[in-house]
């Protein structure tokens, strides 16, 4: 007699078998991340990792020996990840493992470091991003050691009265802070043939700084001197407090839709909204920065910014940054076509250019996204030509508004001054600005009444 079997037994170690295979981590669909980028700061090193989707990750600090350990969760590394440049960093090495259910990166450290990861949303020109930052703990070690330093001696000179030692023929410099736009993670906008705005704006920013070195009166300090990133608020800190900068000056490279957009321009704050859609396009591309970087500080809110423009008004920083600006925009106007009208300083809500107690102007150097005017931007030549122009520019503003005690304020009085006419001026607040009466520049240019034109050349008397 023959014994049936039921196929059901026969089938069930066979469906286990596949059910088994298929649910097992060796099969699940892996993300891959094929695109890794490092920035490095002056007090942090940056790691991007370029996802196609979300990805979970994991990150966990290791001692004796130090080190930094990520796993990527269900994700695989299609990179050579010791292919980037982490030769400045304290990074020594980086090793790289693949398991089953995720890729293990493990960052070996000269020395300590503080962490932070971020997992960035897609926002133009970036899609997902796993941001590893890397803050040297030297150098907040030694910030924070200062720091107390510091306050001890400040301690000791508050109880003591303050003995001056400043003599009349003590020229100080005035300082300009150039502000190369965007870097590290926000590359900026990009030209035809795929030339980023971050890195022409440093080349344009480092040869304004020679040329400022190189010229008497004046010192120069970078914001930014390498491919990095500076949060907006940030900037101003360094230029205005770091640094007590008189000038703030940011570079920028325009864009449009249309190829055919060309000319240089120059912005400054605005009270009153943007004077044009233009201003109030630019102003919103550039605040965005901060978002495009993958940082986020905490800015001013609307109230705030009220009380900044009611000290800017106080105290002169935006009519001098219109000034400067009008004297920048002329001298561009001789090496470079200008974009809209050339005597127009336009206006806007820049946030790179809310300090209060400095003269800003944001300078876009042309149109990155017109075919010609990006070749411009690339050629060294046409650099050097803009950087010039905005010297120039400088030059003209401090030769009419110097410090006390400065190089410039020392020139003025040994040798006089003039003085071109700008749309809006007067007599009062042209003598005003040179602290000289109206009926002395009367006087030295012969004028009757008040009557002054637009281009025309005073002589300033000496003070």
């Amino acid at each position: 007699m023959t014994r049936r079997t039921d196929n059901k037994n026969h089938l069930l170690p066979v469906l286990l078998m596949v059910a088994g295979w298929l649910f097992s981590p060796l099969l699940v669909a892996k993300e891959n991340i094929d695109s890794v980028r490092l920035h490095r700061a002056p007090d942090h090193t940056r790691i991007v990792f370029d996802l196609p989707a979300p990805v979970d990750h994991k990150l966990d600090k290791l001692a004796n020996p130090d080190r930094i350990v990520l796993d990527l969760q269900d994700a695989k590394l299609d990179f050579d990840i010791n292919s980037l440049d982490y030769a400045s960093s304290p990074i020594a090495n980086i090793r790289v493992g693949e398991h089953a259910d995720k890729t293990r990166v493990v960052f070996d450290m000269r020395e300590g470091v503080r962490t932070r990861t971020n997992l960035l949303k897609p926002i133009e020109p970036h899609g997902w991003r796993l941001v590893v930052d890397l803050f040297d703990k030297s150098l907040t070690d030694s910030a924070t050691t200062a720091s107390s330093t510091a306050a001890a001696p400040a301690q000791q000179q508050a109880k003591a009265p303050e003995v001056k030692k400043t003599t009349r023929d003590q020229q100080r410099l005035m300082i300009v802070a150039i502000d190369a736009g965007h870097g590290g993670e926000d590359p900026g906008a990009r030209g035809p043939s795929g030339t980023w705005e971050k890195t022409v704006v440093l080349q344009i920013a480092k040869k304004l700084e020679k040329l400022i070195n190189d010229q008497a009166g004046m010192r120069a300090v970078m914001v930014r001197d390498g491919d990095y990133y500076v949060p907006l608020a940030e900037r101003r800190k360094i230029a205005r407090q770091k640094h007590q900068a008189d000038v703030f000056i940011s570079i920028h490279a325009d864009a449009f839709n249309d190829s055919r957009a060309h000319g240089a321009s120059v912005f400054a704050l605005s009270n009153r909204g943007a004077t044009s859609a233009k201003a109030r396009f630019l102003a919103k591309i550039a605040n965005e920065s901060d978002r495009v970087a993958g940082v986020y500080e905490e800015e001013e809110d609307d109230s705030s910014l009220l009380s900044v423009l009611a000290d800017l008004q106080m105290n002169g920083s935006m009519a001098g940054s219109l000034y400067l600006g009008r004297q920048v925009l002329r001298e561009m106007g001789k090496v470079t076509k200008l974009h809209g009208n050339r005597d127009k300083v336009e206006q806007a809500g820049f946030a790179v250019l809310k300090e209060p107690e400095m003269v800003s102007i944001l300078v876009e150097t042309g149109f990155i996204s017109n075919p010609t005017e990006e070749r411009n931007l690339r050629s060294s030549a046409h650099q050097t030509k803009l950087a010039r122009a905005v010297l120039a520019g400088i030059d003209d503003y401090f030769r009419s508004h110097p410090a006390p005690n400065s190089w410039y304020a020392a020139q003025r009085r040994e040798q006089g001054e003039e003085y071109r006419i700008q749309p809006g001026d007067t007599l009062s607040e042209i003598a005003r600005q040179y602290s000289v009466t109206e009926q002395s520049i009367r006087s030295a240019n012969d004028i009757r009444g008040d009557r002054i034109m637009v281009g025309q050349v005073l002589k300033i008397p000496r003070s």
